[in-house]
This record gives C-alpha cells, sequence and structure tokens, in this order.
C-alpha cells in the first residue's frame, strides 16, 4: 500500500481515478481505527443531538418560556397586572404541556411563571386598591 493510500485510508477517504473524497456514509465520525498510539481506544464522535443552549432556554414550551418572562414584567408596580395574570396562566399551560411529553423542558419557568405570577398580581392588586383607597379618601376630606 502506498503512502498516500495508507493515509487516505486512515483519513476515512476513498481514492478513485477522480481523487480522493470523503466517505459519504457518515463524513462526520472518525474512522474507527482501534487503539491509539497510547494504547487507548478510538475517540468516539461527540453527541451533538442536543440543542445549542444546552437546555437552558426551553424553546419547545413556549407557554413556560412568556410565563417566566412575563412573571418578571409583572413585577412593575401597576402596570405588571397586565402581564402577572397572564404569566400565572401560561404557567399552568406550561407544565400541563411538560406532563404530556416529558422530553420538553421547561417546567423550572413554568413554575417561576405561577408563583412569581401569582405574588406579583396579589401586589399588583394591592397597590392598585391602595391607590383607589388613596383617591377616595382624598375626595371625601
Amino acid at each position: 500500500m502506498t503512502r498516500i493510500a495508507a493515509a487516505a485510508a486512515s483519513a476515512n477517504m476513498l481514492i478513485d481515478d477522480k481523487g480522493p473524497t470523503m466517505n459519504e456514509s457518515n463524513p462526520y465520525n472518525p474512522p474507527q481505527t482501534g487503539p491509539g498510539l497510547d494504547g487507548s481506544a478510538a475517540q468516539q464522535p461527540m453527541d451533538t443531538s442536543g440543542d445549542g443552549t444546552g437546555g437552558l432556554i426551553p424553546y419547545k414550551n413556549p407557554a413556560a418560556l412568556a410565563a417566566y418572562y412575563l412573571a418578571i414584567v409583572g413585577l412593575f408596580p401597576v402596570i405588571g397586572i397586565f402581564a402577572s395574570i397572564p404569566a400565572f396562566v401560561l404557567g399552568i399551560m406550561g407544565l400541563r404541556k411538560k406532563a404530556q411529553n416529558p422530553a420538553v423542558k421547561g417546567s423550572v419557568h413554568a413554575w417561576i411563571g405561577i408563583i412569581l405570577g401569582g405574588l406579583a398580581t396579589l401586589v399588583n392588586l394591592s397597590c392598585i386598591g391602595s391607590i383607589v383607597f388613596g383617591i377616595i379618601a382624598e375626595a371625601s376630606r
């Protein structure tokens, strides 16, 4: 075997009359040639089946993701009431989607939406109640 043919064989390439070409079966996997120079097994290809976020952002569960962001917006006094109630509802919807399909992530985002959305709703309602009470008390003076 010539030196070029040996190098092509170790690089998972095919030599024909047109020149070297990559093996069409799976050109991204390294060749499985057996033990390496140090006696260790050949390196296995890295699993790239996951997403680029490492599972931190539940893009397959948009209800949970929206609940999380709306709960954060719901922390603003008075105007947050318009975001905190939908955050609570979307958090419940996100948990239901997670229960239906365990492969879908986002249970933490959904729980944050439920808890923070519920607390923000109570705080916003008390702020609005205090404002209304203050206006009525001032008007009756």
